[in-house]
């Protein structure tokens, strides 16, 4: 692959603005990658994100195995990012992650994806090893939307 792959946070964003976002990047699908993909920010739970980005044109996959296990999301919330970073790489080397990191790399291969997840600031998320992971192994660009 010589494409694009996306990362997107909506931390502080509404669904129509990460929609139109995505729409702008030309994103084709989606790639969820948290680990519990239920949100109290509206719009973002599971369900009513997929069918919203499917009526927008987008298809969605949710790759639970790429979340960041609850020990790395508690260092993150604390502000501990490294520490969170180090849960993660340990975590990516766990079986299932390492087929979902597959199964990503496979879905992003012949279309525009998109790493989603809910922190905003892509360096301080887990998306960011993820993206590099999929880079490394396809070649294609990244870039933070």
């Amino acid at each position: 692959m010589s494409g694009r792959l996306a990362t997107i946070g909506y931390e502080q964003s509404t669904l129509d603005d990460v929609i139109g976002r995505l729409r702008t990047a030309g994103v084709q699908i989606v790639i969820d990658v948290r680990a519990v993909a239920a949100s109290r920010r509206a719009g973002f739970s599971k369900t009513v994100l997929a069918a919203s980005l499917k009526a927008a044109g987008i298809d969605y996959l949710h790759l639970r195995g790429l979340g960041t296990p609850k020990p790395g999301r508690q260092a993150a919330h604390a502000g501990r990012i490294a520490e969170m970073q180090e849960i993660y790489r340990a975590h990516l080397e766990e079986p299932e992650a390492q087929v979902q990191l597959a199964q990503a790399c496979e879905a992003a291969e012949d279309r525009t994806a998109a790493l989603l997840c809910y922190e905003a600031d892509a360096p301080r998320c887990h998306r960011a090893i993820v993206a590099d992971l999929i880079q490394r192994r396809t070649g294609c660009e990244v870039v933070d939307l």
